[in-house]
């Protein structure tokens, strides 16, 4: 079972590096809108916070399946932001 700090170190990277991958798509596409780009940082940041909130939720009551669940959430979710930044083109 993952810890909590390995979870919350986890979305850390994960979104983190989402967001980092948005702005080196925006450098380098400088003559492109940015509004998709920024509604998909919008996102990953969003994403974080629920994330987050839900490790810290204390009313758990079965935390191994609890943590499970928010694992397979960052991936999922982690998935549809960069599939969004691949159709950016």
């Amino acid at each position: 079972m993952a810890n909590k700090r390995d979870l919350k170190k986890d979305i850390n990277y994960v979104l983190g590096d989402i967001i980092e991958a948005v702005y080196v798509w925006e450098y380098s596409n400088t003559d492109k809108d940015t509004k998709k780009s920024e509604a998909i940082i919008d996102e990953a940041i969003e994403t974080f916070d629920t994330l987050i909130e839900k490790v810290n939720d204390r009313k758990v009551e079965d935390k191994k399946a609890h943590f499970k669940a928010i694992n397979q959430e960052l991936e999922s979710k982690g998935r549809e932001l960069i599939e969004k930044i691949n159709k950016l083109g």
